[in-house]
């Protein structure tokens, strides 16, 4: 029997997706959760969904998956800002990700697309950022650059194919339910509470709360206007050194020390060490020169003006979405 109004999410047993597989849920809205690994059923226990198999880099994988469905949440694609070969692992896999999505989404005779973009795809150059500044102009990082020319592409090929689609722009998500291994954001905070952020770096972030992301993404697919995007952030954004201050209130006993202020040429010296390491073991830096360099001093700072008139966007502020997160992690120590 053909199911009404159903809705497909990809990445479904990410971080956003997964919430978001459950608010829909809580909904009543019939849900089909896409993954990559299908063996990895963890963060479906106990929930009344339809877990299928598809992959963004195998466009047929995706057209079965999205058979009669109605909301296409495209949520799925690589969250890193680091690779040995980024652009191959990172840009390649998300363009190609996105154009697969939309022709999928085509060939299955989908209605309406939620794309899950990202704050990445923002001009930065006049603050607060807001929508109507265009994309990013800043190419040094290739997942900024997947994100700002995956949007552009969305759009055109949504257009070209009749599809609805709008675009929703979150910014660094921490919070509610999480499965390891965590999403870069959320992976921050852990840090802060193993003690492993000891040097100032002066990199800010925007705290969002994941499940009002989720919110927020059916807000775009119930009201959000075709060809449009909506930012889903708070307003202020916090530095690391102010994240760590919620930190050290919260958790006295852990003797979290604050951050130690350092000049720019050690800061720099320390990420390229760390990347040299990188190089070797494949896994992520702790900091890259790239990372100082594009975020550094950079404000996050959004106005989400438009989010809140047209969707009826409202999210809990930075500091409660922090403590709350913090909370979480440290409530779940053992599993994470």
């Amino acid at each position: 029997m053909e199911q009404k109004n159903l809705a497909l999410v990809t990445g479904a047993n990410g971080h956003l997706g997964n919430n978001l597989v459950r608010l829909l849920i809580e909904k009543g809205i019939p849900v089909r959760a896409s993954v990559r690994n299908i063996k990895n059923k963890e963060p479906f226990a106990g929930l009344n969904c339809e877990v299928v198999q598809a992959d963004i880099t195998n466009k047929y994988s995706l057209i079965n998956a999205l058979q009669g469905v109605d909301t296409f949440y495209a949520v799925g694609a690589v969250f890193k800002l680091w690779a040995k070969d980024p652009k191959r692992e990172i840009y390649d896999t998300n363009i190609l990700g996105t154009k697969h999505a939309i022709e999928a989404a085509a060939a299955a005779g989908v209605k309406r697309i939620v794309y899950v973009s990202s704050i990445a795809a923002l001009d930065y150059s006049k603050l607060p950022a807001k929508e109507s500044n265009g994309s990013n102009p800043d190419r040094r990082n290739w997942y900024y650059n997947s994100k700002n020319d995956g949007e552009k592409l969305a759009f055109e090929l949504a257009k070209k194919h009749n599809i609805e689609l709008v675009a929703v722009l979150p910014s660094a998500m921490i919070g509610s339910v999480a499965f390891p291994p965590l999403s870069t954001s959320y992976n921050i905070l852990k840090l802060i509470l193993d003690k492993q952020v000891p040097v100032e770096t002066k990199i800010t972030l925007n705290w969002i709360d994941v499940t009002d992301v989720a919110k927020g993404c059916y807000l775009a697919a119930t009201k959000g206007r075709n060809g449009e995007r909506y930012i889903l952030a708070n307003e202020k954004c916090l530095s690391l050194k102010e994240t760590t201050k919620i930190a050290q209130e919260l958790f006295p006993e852990l003797k979290i020390k604050l951050p130690s202020p350092v000049p720019k040429t050690i800061l720099f010296a320390v990420a390229w060490f760390m990347e040299l390491g990188s190089r070797i073991t494949g896994e992520a830096p702790l900091l890259s020169t790239k990372d100082i360099a594009m975020f550094s001093g950079l404000q996050q700072d959004f106005d989400i003006s438009k989010a809140k008139t047209e969707l009826g966007f409202n999210p809990k502020n930075t500091k409660q979405a922090v403590i709350d997160a913090l909370t979480y992690l440290q409530n779940n120590r053992m599993r994470l």
